[in-house]
């Protein structure tokens, strides 16, 4: 990570360090991952153990013009453009309590979710601590540095592998009825849904944590376990989009992961 972008993270967490609620600020996502580019911002995770009062947020992104207080599309967040540095600073709340249960789900009951079964213990695993006022953040990054539990590869698999082709309400037939129907903004949707799934069990057969949703190509680049030509198999299917041919493409893609997952379809 460069200097400036460092430095722009460890002031913000600072600043959170100093309110009551706060219990850990971590620096994830694209700078620190291992392609980051000019245009990823600074994503940093507070931790707390309640609510910060929404006054105390705008004051820490005061003077950024256009600052987004109180964002609560996806995760309860807050977004600003740091006017020193020009970067985008990009600051996501969880409690405390919160987070100890999605790895709860994953590493102790073992449940898959459909599509990015276990991207916050990866979140968590190759966050970096900028701030951890009792020592906190540090165990449960302990919790996450285990090893990938069998269980959670068979849950992952056996939730996800099915839904790519096996089963009546699979992907690939939704897939089939949009090209019937020559409805491409579905079959795009259901091509999302698809290569969610489909990543989600590549990750579980080389029993590594699923990393989110961008770069996957390039983060899948370094399993030890692929198909034979998986990059160009993927890229089939994003090109045909819409069209007639996404249906092969797709049969294609998941008969190259077969023989990884070790099933055979009937």
């Amino acid at each position: 990570m460069l200097n400036p972008y460092r430095a722009l993270a460890e002031r913000v967490a600072q600043q959170f360090s100093s309110l009551s609620p706060v219990e850990a600020v971590a620096l994830a996502g694209s700078q620190i991952s291992p392609f980051p580019d000019e245009s990823s911002d600074i994503d940093l995770y507070v931790y707390v153990m309640e609510d910060i009062p929404l006054e105390e947020r705008v004051g820490i992104a005061a003077g950024s013009p256009g600052a987004e207080i109180g964002n609560a599309t996806w995760e309860p967040g807050d977004e600003w453009i740091d006017v020193a540095t020009g970067s985008a600073v990009d600051v996501m709340y969880r409690h405390a309590r919160w987070i100890e249960e999605q790895l709860d789900r994953v590493l102790v009951r073992h449940e898959a979710s459909v599509g990015y079964s276990t991207c916050f213990w990866y979140n968590v695993l190759y966050s970096q601590t900028l701030f951890d006022r009792q020592g906190w953040f540090a165990e449960l990054q302990r919790r996450a540095g285990q090893p990938y539990p069998a269980e959670l590869k068979q849950a992952v698999i056996a939730k996800n592998y099915r839904l790519l082709r096996d089963t009546q309400s699979s992907f690939l037939h939704q897939i089939e009825l949009a090209v019937q129907r020559n409805d491409s903004v579905s079959a795009n949707h259901r091509v999302a849904a698809f290569l969610a799934s489909y990543f989600d069990v590549l990750f579980a057969v080389n029993e590594m944590p699923h990393p989110g949703e961008k770069r996957l190509l390039q983060h899948a680049a370094g399993l030890p376990q692929l198909p034979r030509g998986f990059e160009r198999d993927v890229r089939a299917v994003v090109a045909a989009v819409g069209c007639v041919d996404v249906v092969a493409r797709v049969n294609k893609l998941v008969d190259g992961l077969e023989g990884l997952v070790g099933i055979r379809s009937d």
